[in-house]
This record gives structure tokens, C-alpha cells and sequence, in this order.
């Protein structure tokens, strides 16, 4: 799974290790990643605040750096690209090959997961929250797919 947001530095690398973190729990093999559709934070650590939010629920962000995302191999690398906004998914949708667009979809299904980037500490937790419960319902339909 790809996850998808702006930068890749706040949405999508929490996307991924809140995902790695639950499939690994429930012993479900599959490969994460994450990127941004833009490239200004490209080789950059997650953002500082969305590390210490993860890390306070037992994430680990710091090894992660962002990085765009790459067409067409990403599009063909994953079974399932979820992205965190509208968008992103119209980024994704305007560069992916027409046979790999069934891959595409949101992560909250039809709402946009907030940006917590101009936020709060309470909105990075916030983002947390929706992922985690997020990612028990996407890693659940994959694990009986």
C-alpha cells in the first residue's frame, strides 16, 4: 500500500507507519510506503510535531523521508494507493495509467483526512485517530481480500 498526501511529511508517513504498525500486528505481510505529490520536502524527515504525536502512541516516524511519488512505477508497485484528500486522489487520478485507477482511493473512503501542517498538537492527534481506525478497516477488508 502507497500512502499519498502533499509533502510527506505529515498525512502520509503517519498513513504508513500506523498501517505497517497494525498489518504487523495482526500478521498480515504487506508492503508500505509513502510519498507526496509535491517535492519541496524530498529527502526530509517526517515534520517534528507529527513525529512526537506517533511516538507518544508507539509509531516510530524517524527514520521515514519524504519523497514524491514516481509514475508509472508507483502505479504498478501497489495493489492499493490511498490518498489523503480529494486532492491528492485527482493528483493520482491525472497520472495513473487507466488500467491501475481501480487502485486508487481515499483513505477516510469519502472524506478528506484534515491537514494538521498549520494546526495544532491536538490536530496531529486528531489525524491519528482517523488512521488508526482507518487502517483496521482497510487492513481487515485486506486481509480477507
Amino acid at each position: 500500500m502507497l500512502m499519498v498526501c502533499t509533502g510527506n511529511i505529515c498525512r502520509s508517513p503517519t498513513m504508513e507507519a500506523v498501517f505497517r504498525a497494525r498489518a504487523t500486528r495482526l500478521g498480515i505481510d504487506i508492503e508500505f510506503d509513502s510519498a507526496g505529490t509535491e517535492s519541496q520536502h524530498v529527502g526530509e524527515p517526517p515534520d517534528p510535531r507529527s513525529q512526537e504525536a506517533a511516538r507518544g502512541r508507539g509509531y516510530e516516524l524517524s527514520h521515514l523521508r519524504a519523497r514524491r511519488v514516481r509514475a508509472p512505477v508507483d502505479f504498478e508497485r501497489f495493489d492499493r494507493i490511498l490518498a489523503a484528500d480529494r486532492s491528492h486522489l485527482a493528483w493520482l487520478t491525472s497520472r495513473c495509467p487507466p488500467e491501475h485507477r481501480a487502485k486508487l482511493a481515499l483513505v477516510l473512503d469519502d472524506t478528506d483526512l484534515p491537514d494538521p501542517y498549520y494546526g495544532e498538537a491536538e490536530d496531529f492527534h486528531a489525524v491519528l485517530d482517523a488512521v488508526e481506525a482507518a487502517a483496521e478497516r482497510w487492513l481487515r477488508s485486506a486481509e480477507s481480500a
